[in-house]
């Protein structure tokens, strides 16, 4: 595939998330921007928030971590599900009952402003690195397999990639991501299972033998329970992917607003709940 193909292929994708943004924006309230109306299906949030919260810099570097840690990593994502737990029957009634936009709206009535402010601002300065570290791997993959053919400046394809998430997302507000997380999760998992087919297809295996594989084996330990003090033990692992949880989903506002725009807190503990046993 020529870095023309790519090109051609991403801006169609972009093109489909811009009639997305101006389908689902139409005629948008301002309360509507932050909270789609509390119209959403669950059943969209929980398959877009597969895609919110692994993203590609999971999809590329976990599979390398399994060349050092093995399947340790399980134990973190075991830990994933009790944490979704626990937002889903502690914190979601919370904001449920309070009815807010922004769930830092608690620390405002409970602790006060100086409070509220400092949650607010922890998620900005949060959200700004995270998403910045993202949309520079991002920009890497794109200048290597499609801008350097052309001889474009890195700094232009950062420029581009942000003016063009921008666009889609103001037009919308939180309507358009909830859909576009959707159409975005979509994509990643059809190329997980394209990957796992061609490589599988470079290796020259069949189904079975790739399963009964010596490589495979070799690396498919998943519970470590031997040494307390090893780094990868269970107990650190699977209280370490809880709290990871609670803090990056449920006491975070880019997570939580999807989840907010639920009809009601039942279909959100739904969404979060059907959402946990997915991921």
């Amino acid at each position: 595939m020529t870095a023309l193909h790519i090109l051609l292929l991403i801006g169609g994708y972009f093109l489909l998330l811009l009639l997305i943004s101006y389908f689902t924006g139409k005629n948008d309230s301002n309360a509507d921007f932050f909270k789609a109306g509390k119209q959403s299906p669950w059943y969209l949030v929980a398959f877009g928030m597969i895609g919110a919260s692994l993203s590609g810099v999971t999809f590329i570097s976990v599979p390398g971590w399994v060349e050092s840690s093995q399947f340790s990593y399980m134990q973190v994502v075991f830990g994933y599900l009790a944490g979704y737990l626990v937002i889903a029957f502690i914190l979601m009634p919370l904001y449920y009952r309070l009815n807010v936009i922004s769930i830092y709206e608690y620390l405002l009535g409970r602790f006060g402003q100086v409070s509220y402010k400092i949650g607010a601002l922890s998620f900005f300065v949060s959200r700004v690195l995270g998403a910045s570290f993202r949309l520079f791997l991002v920009a890497i993959v794109l200048q290597q397999f499609v801008f350097d053919a052309w001889n474009v400046p890195f700094e232009i394809t950062v420029v581009l990639s942000i003016l063009l998430i921008w666009i889609y997302t103001f037009r919308g507000g939180i309507k358009t991501i909830v859909w576009t997380d959707t159409l975005q999760t979509l994509f990643m998992l059809v190329s997980v299972g394209l990957s796992i087919y061609f490589i599988n297809q470079r290796l020259d295996w069949s189904f079975t033998e790739f399963l009964d594989s010596e490589e495979l084996k070799a690396y498919s330990q998943i519970l470590f329970t031997d040494d307390f003090f090893a780094k990868n033990h269970f107990f650190k692992s699977f209280l370490g992917g809880m709290f990871i949880t609670i803090c990056m989903t449920g006491l975070d506002q880019d997570m939580m607003q999807k989840n907010l725009t639920c009809r009601n807190l039942k279909e959100a503990q739904t969404n979060m709940v059907s959402f946990s046993l997915v991921l």
